[in-house]
């Protein structure tokens, strides 16, 4: 019965993975990234300060909410 479960896993899994692979090689999805990626860099070059700041808030959040509080 265990090996059933993770054949099917293994089988659930590989299918995801190829579906991923397609999601990434579609032209669409490849144009929509690189659009979002030239607004990002056109704002940061805008706006350099708010986005240092951003980013560092970001960070700050984030790691106090991984932070162990042991």
């Amino acid at each position: 019965m265990n090996e059933e479960i993770i054949q099917n896993l293994n089988e659930r899994l590989d299918r995801a993975i190829d579906k991923g692979k397609d999601i990434l090689a579609d032209e669409d999805f490849q144009k929509r990234v690189e659009e979002v990626k030239t607004q990002a860099e056109d704002s940061i070059r805008a706006h350099p300060l708010l986005s240092v700041a951003a980013g560092l808030a970001v960070g700050f959040i984030i790691a106090r909410l991984f932070r162990s509080d042991d």
